[in-house]
């Protein structure tokens, strides 16, 4: 099973019988497998990685450091559900380090996310304080070249 998960993360888009030629199976026992991957909830779902500047340029990302005090007896869990109902954001995560949440958010400009942090996320019960990155340009996602160019794979040489 993992051997399929890494070819759907790499292409989700490959078909069943694409997967069972590659990994010497059958197509009937691919499909059961990631039937049974989906069933048991392991595979959530699956998605398209954008080129935002071609698709839609007018539109924000960010990234948003929050520290936040831990609840009683549920930890950070119920600050990071709250989170997640809101339409803008599209991750979070509990981090180690110097803050405990990273939230990723989209809006349609600059202003849109400055005040989704201040209007939303910093009166939620909890919220200590809050760090947003614009999200300038992406390079690579979940292993995908963004611009599709050619790799040098020689490496760098230095003199």
């Amino acid at each position: 099973m993992n051997k399929i998960i890494d070819l759907l993360k790499q292409n989700a888009r490959f078909s069943n019988a694409q997967i069972a030629d590659m990994l010497g199976m059958s197509e009937s026992e691919v499909s059961a497998q990631i039937k049974e991957l989906e069933d048991k909830g392991i595979i959530k779902g699956y998605s398209v990685i954008l080129n935002e500047e071609i698709y839609d340029n007018s539109q924000v990302t960010a990234t948003i450091e929050l520290k936040v005090t831990p609840q009683r007896d549920c930890g950070f869990d119920v600050i990071a559900k709250t989170i997640m109902m809101y339409d803008e954001v599209e991750s979070v995560s509990l981090m180690s380090g110097a803050y405990d949440l990273a939230i990723e958010v989209t809006g349609k400009n600059l202003k849109d996310v400055a005040l989704f942090v201040s209007e939303k996320l910093s009166t939620i019960e909890g919220v200590l304080s809050t760090a947003t990155h614009f999200i300038l340009k992406k390079y690579k996602e979940k292993g995908i070249f963004i611009e599709g160019e050619d790799v040098d794979e020689r490496g760098f040489v230095c003199p």
